[in-house]
């Protein structure tokens, strides 16, 4: 039977508030009103704007791209989703890396795809060439993939990825906290490679839900169908709203981004502190995915949740059920007190 939710997706969204929120995965909300806006800026007509082109414009400068690639759509989530339903058709069999953020597995089965599973191993968890080739088989159609890896956000760089295209199988890649590492789009290496981000995860703008898609021009086309077909068109208050965004983008991305080293360099010395731990050391993550040593992380939530009014999220979630991820992205003094809260916990537990 087609997967018809996403059980990751529901459980984030239903869980209630805590202080300390390691649960997260982005940084905090940007509030766009400090800017001069008028309310006559956002063209509160009625009317929505096919394929409106100054944003199609403005997210094309951004990336580096010819506009001709770019389909806007609903956050990178939606955007994932287009972009599937685009390459594969029921039957065919995708390849996905392990471990795996579970709303993109969701997608793919929803769209009837066979899975099939290609192993990053920890605590690094790299992206692997040699076992994606090893993988492939003759029904594989495309190869599913993040970067910034999540759930444990690791980097996988310009050489890994040329070595990727060079496989010569289509290659989706979800590349939503990407910027935090200042890396170009992958798709700039290849026809082959698709990708996808948005305003949400590194710049706190999750609310305009500003996602895109980046393929070449008639994969393009045909995405924008679907487009069509799914929503018609985007709201256009929030295309206006974007547009305001992307034209201030490295003034969004300097106060979003100031307090990540200082949130890296605090999780590193917890982890590298508690022996009940195995991480790799964070270098561009905003999110990171220890491994429990000895234990159950979903009794760790719940313990965090009931006795520190702190959170993470189970590693069951993800396909490692011996891990959790955390967020490193909210306000330092969050975090801070949020590590110490799951240090407690761990004593606890021990």
């Amino acid at each position: 039977m087609r997967a018809l939710q996403s059980e990751y997706m529901h459980w984030a969204k239903t869980q209630t508030p805590v202080t300390y929120h390691l649960a997260s995965s982005e940084v905090p909300h940007f509030r766009l009103d400090r800017f001069p806006i008028d309310i006559a800026d956002l063209d509160l007509t009625g009317a929505s704007h096919y394929r409106y082109p100054p944003l199609r414009e403005a997210i094309a400068r951004k990336c580096g791209v010819d506009p001709g690639r770019v389909v806007m759509a609903d956050g990178t989530s939606m955007a994932n989703m287009l972009a599937m339903a685009a390459l594969i058709e029921p039957g065919d069999e995708v390849l996905v890396e392990q471990p795996a953020y579970e709303p993109l597995l969701a997608a793919a089965r929803f769209l009837g795809a066979d899975i099939r599973a290609f192993t990053r191993q920890g605590p690094a968890f790299a992206l692997d060439i040699h076992a994606i080739e090893q993988s492939i088989h003759a029904k594989t159609r495309l190869i599913l993939a993040t970067n910034l890896h999540n759930p444990t956000g690791n980097l996988a760089d310009i050489e890994t990825l040329r070595a990727l295209a060079g496989l010569g199988v289509p290659v989706l890649i979800d590349e939503v906290y990407l910027d935090a590492a200042g890396q170009p789009t992958a798709h700039l290496l290849g026809d082959n490679i698709v990708a996808t981000s948005s305003l949400t995860k590194v710049y706190g703008l999750s609310g305009l839900r500003c996602g895109w898609i980046l393929a070449a021009p008639a994969l393009a086309e045909k995405m924008w169908r679907l487009n069509e077909l799914f929503g018609v068109a985007q709201a256009h208050a929030d295309e206006r709203l974007s547009c305001l965004a992307l034209s201030r983008l490295p003034q969004i991305a300097a106060e979003a981004h100031a307090h990540l080293p200082r949130n890296r360099a605090l999780a590193n010395t917890f982890f590298a502190t508690r022996h009940e731990l195995e991480a790799a050391p964070m270098v561009h993550n905003v999110t990171a995915f220890p491994r429990l040593l000895s234990g159950d992380p979903d009794r760790l939530h719940d313990l965090l949740r009931s006795q520190y009014d702190t959170s993470i999220v189970p590693g069951r979630f993800f396909g490692a059920s011996d891990h959790f991820r955390i967020g490193i992205g909210g306000p330092t003094e969050i975090v801070e007190e949020g590590l110490a809260r799951l240090g407690l916990a761990l004593d606890a537990l021990a």
